[in-house]
């Protein structure tokens, strides 16, 4: 459907939202690239020009900004700054389909992607980056909580030292020239031949990113990225397969397979090397604002025992991120976790070995949760959570989720008897205003005492 020279996806179909603006003069790129996000639940809708965008973010939900860079003409290099500025003052990530190049980045635009862009790829991306715009907003809200109560959160500073480049592969002439690309962009290589080598050098340092050299053995490269996505610590690390053309390894499974972009030896080394300094230059930031975040836990204001938000802390700071989410028209949740009364747990409570195990459960939920979300311990077996950009049925899941981890976790009883599991009741609700924050969350510790008693 065209209106106002934008053009939306999934037009009819009841209760669908746009999640990504693609801005493209022409079908080439943009055309196949909605149809796949479409099918992979990234709504599309497609403007032809710089007004027709802005048009579009004025009057949709959008997540996210593709531009086609080679459609755009000299109009599109500014679009970055004029759409984030217009969408202020929630984030908004932007995507450039083209060559990878410094300036983009003094373009405001977050990450540059070489074209053919595959839907799968994009996905990848979109979701790092909302995380990460989301991150952001709630660093600045985050800081302005402590700052009421005299301190100050540090802001997220990226590592100025050269990225760091983990190169895993036979040392194959191809492999080889790659390698002395990355080095002539300014990044550090460090060579790893086998997986075992390659997982003890991911351990003992920090790495921005891996190239696998898929070479005649594309499931093993492929195995690394898996384990790789299995690892917490090591999830986020963007990894480039590099593969040769005639691989019967698809594309579409690399990018399945958690690959983040591939690349061949027939591409010029030196643009296959910017695209893995672009990755590299993403996961940094990303990691500078995580560290931000996970600073406030030594801010001296946070529970004791467990390193979470206090009661009244979390109370404060509830309001202010349901003034946040009105403001950026996003939505917020909360999750209230209620230790069980199981058999085992009340012979653990009675015997204080469940006081004993509290500051570990409330260090495992700390973890559990996203580095947006905030964590809080509002009684002795009571904790919860808020969750920006969070529908209530994706609060329901996150708190399902880390009731499911901790309950495979089995705590001291003492004396000789069997450990205890903690168990969990789960009661969410959604902020609807921040008037109603307080009810909000009232509502979800509500619902948790009702399941505890039926």
């Amino acid at each position: 459907m065209e209106a106002g020279g934008a053009r939306v996806k999934g037009e009819g179909m009841p209760g669908v939202q746009a999640r990504v603006l693609i801005v493209a003069r022409d079908d080439t790129l943009a055309g196949p690239l909605a149809e796949g996000l479409d099918r992979l639940g990234w709504r599309t809708i497609t403007a032809r020009g710089p007004y027709a965008a802005i048009a579009a973010l004025a009057d949709l939900k959008i997540e996210a900004v593709i531009v086609d860079l080679a459609s755009g003409g000299h109009e599109a290099i500014n679009l970055a700054r004029r759409m984030k500025a217009a969408y202020a003052p929630r984030r908004l990530p932007v995507i450039a389909i083209g060559e990878p190049d410094p300036d983009l980045e003094a373009h405001d635009f977050d990450l540059t992607l070489a074209a053919p862009l595959h839907p799968a790829q994009a996905v990848m991306r979109l979701e790092t980056l909302v995380r990460m715009a989301v991150a952001e907003e709630e660093f600045e809200l985050r800081a302005a909580t402590l700052a009421d109560r005299g301190r100050q959160l540090e802001a997220p500073e990226v590592d100025p030292s050269p990225f760091r480049v983990l190169a895993i592969g036979e040392p194959a002439p191809q492999f080889l020239a790659l390698s002395n690309a990355l080095a002539r962009s300014g990044a550090e290589v460090v060579g790893a031949f086998t997986a075992y080598t390659a997982f003890d050098y991911l351990h003992e340092r920090p790495f921005d990113a891996v190239v696998l050299w898929a070479g005649d053995n594309s499931q093993e490269a492929l195995s690394i990225a898996a384990g790789m996505r299995r690892n917490t610590r090591l999830y986020h690390i963007p990894a480039l397969l590099y593969m040769r053309e005639e691989s019967y390894i698809t594309t579409s499974e690399a990018y399945h397979r958690g690959i983040s972009d591939v690349a061949s030896p027939e591409t010029p080394e030196i643009e296959t090397a910017r695209r893995v300094v672009e990755l590299a230059r993403c996961y940094r930031r990303q990691t500078a604002i995580r560290r931000a975040l996970e600073r406030a836990r030594t801010s001296g204001l946070m529970d004791a025992a467990t390193g979470l938000f206090t009661r009244d802390l979390f109370a404060v700071h509830l309001i202010r991120l349901a003034q946040a989410a009105r403001e950026r028209n996003r939505p917020l949740s909360v999750c209230v976790l209620r230790v069980s009364d199981r058999p085992d747990v009340t012979a653990a409570r009675a015997g204080g070995w469940l006081d004993r195990a509290i500051p570990q459960i409330g260090s495992m939920i700390g973890r559990l949760v996203r580095v947006e979300d905030t964590a809080a311990r509002l009684g002795p077996e009571v904790f919860a959570l808020a969750l920006p950009a969070t529908t209530q049925a994706a609060a329901r899941a996150a708190g399902d989720r880390i009731a499911a981890v901790i309950g495979c976790t089995a705590f001291e009883s003492g004396d000789g008897k069997p450990p205890f599991v903690a168990e969990f009741d789960i009661g969410v609700a959604e902020v609807t205003s921040p008037e109603m924050a307080g009810k909000a969350l009232e509502d979800a510790a509500s619902r948790a005492l009702t399941r505890q008693a039926g």
